[in-house]
């Protein structure tokens, strides 16, 4: 990584403002899941250990115009201070003066939360007024927020114009694990795509058959290829605009694009629904595909066993029914047992690993879906390019 990191400045005595990931899913005032937020304490007891206080922002869900007490950052406050051994104060917000004062209270080894940065709606315009407000809570930014590395915020890109910005351990892993892969795979090199649509990602399914030895596509996304390939999807979904985009595709592929043999069918969309197994050509009206079936399991594991590298972002089906997870389930069954560098690119394909209790099992799980889709595109994204370079 051609970034400077927290290893490379003097963090003793600074006051460290830190944009971390910390949209952690919240019921009833309880965290559910803290995957994030222990994600990112390599990076905090790095920084408090070297004699730094912490001043922490990020945002939580999708607050509309404003402050929305259902996306507050205080129920954070306990379970961080318990991951971290030492109390945390909270601030009621993330610039002004109150989080001003707050910051400016902070003797070394100690730490602030701020509220959520999504309560200021210009946050996500990049607001640069904002950004100095932000700019003013430290002497010098960390980024260790790779899941909103894609983004052009206020407490993404805009902070960095106005302090010393360094990256994180946590985003400098996420870097160097999907930046190897692109760069120097160890081969056979394959990719599994799954997920919705072709068009949310054309670019990233170019990118890769420019690199991978074989992309094994699945979930709703599949459809349309075979769509493309003539077969009747009955009532499943297809992006009928995408049909000739997929026909080029894998005119370009040739054999290197795996496509499912046989699909599990449902008589609705619905988690109850009543399903069977059946093969490509035989989907019958009113039907819809909801997943792989056994057949391309054991297709795609063939394919998969002489891998070195694997990339894998989207799930097989609708993983979330129960009833249709099985395709999903057992590609992460198959990525477990590899002798492979295993690197699951966030969003769904992280949640199911997570459920499939696999991971454990896996060499690297991003922290950010759309972050590592847009990085495996090839894309520069705003909050690494606003670090400083080594």
């Amino acid at each position: 990584m051609d970034k400077k990191t927290i290893r490379d400045i003097d963090v003793n005595g600074k006051r460290a403002l830190v944009r971390v990931d910390f949209n952690v899913p919240i019921k009833n005032g309880v965290v559910n899941d803290d995957t994030r937020m222990r994600a990112a304490l390599p990076t905090l007891n790095y920084l408090l250990d070297h004699g730094a206080s912490l001043v922490l922002m990020s945002h939580l869900g999708r607050p509309k115009g404003g402050p929305d007490p259902k996306y507050t950052m205080q129920p954070l406050v306990a379970p961080l201070s318990e991951l971290l051994g030492r109390p945390v104060q909270f601030a009621g917000d993330c610039v002004g003066p109150v989080a001003e004062a707050a910051a400016a209270a902070l003797a070394p080894g100690e730490v602030l939360l701020l509220e959520n940065t999504r309560f200021h709606p210009s946050e996500e315009k990049n607001d640069l007024e904002l950004a100095q407000q932000m700019a003013k809570l430290g002497d010098i930014f960390v980024n260790d927020a790779f899941g909103s590395a894609h983004r052009a915020h206020s407490s993404t890109e805009g902070v960095a114009r106005y302090l010393p910005a360094v990256a994180g351990f946590l985003m400098e892993k996420e870097l160097a694990f999907l930046g190897k892969a692109l760069d120097k795979p160890q081969r056979p090199f394959v990719a599994i795509l799954g997920g919705a649509k072709i068009s949310d990602k054309i670019g990233v399914i170019e990118a890769l058959l420019a690199k991978v030895d074989s992309l094994l596509i699945g979930g709703g996304m599949a459809n349309t290829f075979l769509k493309a390939q003539g077969y009747d999807l009955a009532d499943s979904l297809v992006e009928e605009s995408s049909l000739d985009m997929a026909r080029a595709l894998m005119d370009r592929a040739g054999a290197r694009l795996l496509l499912p043999v046989d699909v599990v069918i449902a008589d609705k969309f619905d988690a109850e629904a009543a399903s069977q197994v059946m093969p490509m050509a035989d989907i019958p009206a009113g039907w819809r595909v909801l997943d792989i079936g056994p057949a391309t399991v054991a297709h795609f594991k063939e394919a998969l066993q002489p891998a070195k590298t694997v990339v894998w972002n989207g799930p097989m089906g609708v993983f979330e029914f129960p009833r249709f997870a099985a395709g999903t389930f057992a590609i992460a069954e198959v990525l477990a047992g590899l002798h492979a560098t295993t690197i699951i690119g966030g969003g769904d394909s992280a949640a199911a690993v997570e459920q499939a209790g696999l991971a454990d099992k896996m060499t690297h799980i991003s922290t950010g879906g759309g972050a590592s889709l847009e990085f495996l595109e090839g894309k520069k994204l705003p909050g690494v390019e606003a670090l400083l370079d080594n």
